[in-house]
C-alpha cells in the first residue's frame, strides 16, 4: 500500500494581527512586514477619494489593517516562479495565503512601497473576482518620453508581460489608488512618507493601460 504523506506547515501567530507565517519565513522577513503592517495601522485621514471608498473605504489604518485580515490568513516563503518576484498568491494551493521572497528585504525601498506589494497581493486572494488577473502589457510599453516601461522595484521591462492592469478596481489600480490617497490626504504621515507614496502611486498608474480606467483615476485623484 502507498503511503501519502501530507506536510503540515508550523504557524507563528503574529501579535496584534489575526495572520500566522509559516516556520520556514526568516525572521528578518517577519520583522520587516510586520513592522510595515504596524506602520499601516497608524494612518489617518479625514478624507478620501471616491476610488478609495469603493474599494477600501476611509483612508484609516483600522480600515487597511481589517482589508489586509478579511484576505490574508498566512504568510509563507516561496520563489514565486521568478527571480525578480517580491510576492505572490497562489490561489490553486491556498487563496488566502500570500508568499514573500527573500527580495522582499533584498531590495532597498520605502516601506510604503512594500505596503503597495502586500496590499497589491492581497487583492489577488479575492476569488469572487477571478483573483483580479493582471493585463498583458502592450507591445511596445513606452513612456510619455518614449522610453520603456519598466518596473520601478527591479527595472526589468515590462512590454508583453503579464504586469498591467485594465480597471482601477484590480491590484495595481487598488494599490495605486491606496498610495495616492495616502500621498494626497494623509493626516500623520510626514512628508517623505506622502513623497514616496506620490512616486510609486504615479510609476503605478503607469501600468493602467486601459484609457476608460485611466480616466477614472485621473478624474478621481489627478484632477
Amino acid at each position: 500500500m502507498k503511503q501519502f504523506i501530507i506536510g503540515v506547515a508550523m504557524l507563528v501567530p503574529v501579535a496584534g494581527f489575526s495572520y500566522s507565517f509559516d516556520k520556514d519565513v526568516p525572521a528578518d522577513i517577519q520583522k520587516q512586514i510586520t513592522d510595515d503592517m504596524g506602520f499601516v495601522t497608524t494612518i489617518t485621514s479625514e478624507k478620501a477619494s471616491n476610488l478609495h471608498k469603493e474599494i477600501f473605504g476611509a483612508v484609516s489604518g483600522t480600515v487597511y489593517k481589517n482589508f489586509f485580515e478579511k484576505r490574508v490568513y498566512e504568510i509563507g516563503l516561496n520563489s514565486c516562479g521568478n527571480a525578480n518576484a517580491v510576492a505572490c498568491v497562489i490561489p490553486m494551493w491556498y487563496p488566502n495565503k500570500m508568499w514573500l521572497t527573500q527580495n522582499y528585504i533584498k531590495f532597498s525601498h520605502p516601506q510604503i512601497a512594500r505596503l503597495m506589494i502586500v496590499f497589491h497581493e492581497a487583492r489577488h486572494t479575492e476569488d469572487d473576482f477571478g483573483n483580479w488577473p493582471h493585463a498583458t502589457c502592450p507591445r511596445p510599453f513606452l513612456d510619455a518620453n518614449g522610453k520603456d516601461m519598466c518596473s520601478i522595484w527591479t527595472g526589468a521591462r515590462l512590454e508583453g508581460e503579464p504586469a498591467c492592469d485594465s480597471t482601477p478596481k484590480g491590484s495595481y489600480g487598488s494599490s495605486m489608488i491606496m498610495l495616492k490617497n495616502i500621498s494626497k490626504f494623509c493626516a500623520n504621515c510626514n512628508e517623505k512618507v506622502r513623497m514616496d507614496a506620490g512616486i510609486y502611486a504615479d510609476d503605478q498608474f503607469g501600468r493602467i493601460t486601459s484609457e476608460r480606467a485611466r480616466k477614472q483615476i485621473r478624474e478621481d485623484l489627478y484632477n
